[in-house]
């Protein structure tokens, strides 16, 4: 049973590989169609191996994608990769333990389920706390496109007023919340040295947020090409408030969506069942 059971699900993955890989389901990229022509040729099997460490290894975490989200995270610390794979390598054991003992009391030691049990234990865990991670990048980053039109409206508020941009952003990063506390490291980089406008590059190459780096972007071509700052800035709030609204609008549109699932898979049927219960009862009766 088990041998038919392994056989059918390997079957049904190479038939759905094969589908997938069927060239009229699919329309080459522009890499697909100009890389042969620059590129030196590559085996097949050299292409498909690349394929598939790209896209393992991005989804477990490479350690390329792992410090880029630990960077987020913490930018001006140094990234501590090797505790973040003894973190990972925790999460595996804990979870092979627990699908080990699922295994243990649910069914009989059969060697092929507690080899299954071991692999996917260890690949949840190790995926478990990836996906913890991404999450808390992405709320870091959601974080600081909520706090960067305050931020620059006070900050245009403060050069308006006839302070230089290193005061304002010191005056600025005085506040609370992810973006200023970035603002304060970024200012430390600066007395040591660093200069202003290279340290303010710097974090937002780390935090890889659009609107910080335009705003940033915009911040270095007004000082370097000696227009009003004020001007700019204003011009930033205004694009901030704008992409502060459109992400506000789109996640009103999800979570409506959203609030139909309770609406129609739990009201709904209540309401029907109210209903419809009293005919019921009523027809039973005359019965």
């Amino acid at each position: 049973m088990n041998a038919g059971v392994w056989a059918g699900l390997l079957a049904g993955l190479g038939a759905a590989l094969v589908v997938a890989g069927v060239p009229w389901r699919r329309e080459p990229s522009l890499a697909a169609r100009v890389v042969p022509y620059l590129a030196p040729r590559r085996t097949r099997s050299r292409d498909l191996l690349r394929g598939l460490v790209a896209l393992v290894g991005d989804r477990p975490g490479s350690g390329r994608v792992v410090t880029a989200r630990l960077t987020v995270l913490t930018p001006h610390t140094a990234v501590d990769l090797p505790g973040y794979r003894a973190q990972q390598v925790l999460w595996a054991c804990a979870a092979t333990t627990a699908a080990l003992a699922a295994v243990w009391a649910g069914a009989e030691a059969n060697p092929v389920a507690v080899v299954a049990a071991m692999v996917v234990g260890a690949a949840g865990g190790a995926l478990a706390r990836d996906e913890l991670l991404a999450r808390a990048v992405r709320r870091r980053r959601a974080e600081l496109v909520a706090d960067l039109p305050a931020v620059a409206e006070l900050l245009a508020l403060s050069v308006a007023a006839g302070e230089n941009v290193a005061a304002a952003l010191e005056r600025v990063a005085a506040g609370h919340g992810p973006l200023c506390a970035g603002l304060r490291g970024a200012l430390g980089r600066v007395r040591t040295g660093t200069p202003l406008l290279d340290a303010l590059a710097d974090l937002a190459g780390r935090w890889q947020v659009p609107p910080f780096s335009r705003f940033v972007d915009a911040i270095c071509v007004a000082v370097e090409a000696g227009s009003p700052l004020a001007d700019v800035l204003r011009a930033q709030v205004a694009d901030a408030r704008d992409a502060e609204h459109r992400r506000l609008v789109e996640t009103g549109g999800r979570q409506e969506v959203r609030m139909m699932v309770p609406v129609v898979f739990g009201i709904l049927p209540t309401v029907v069942v109210f209903a419809v219960y009293p005919g019921l009862a009523q027809l039973d009766l005359a019965r």
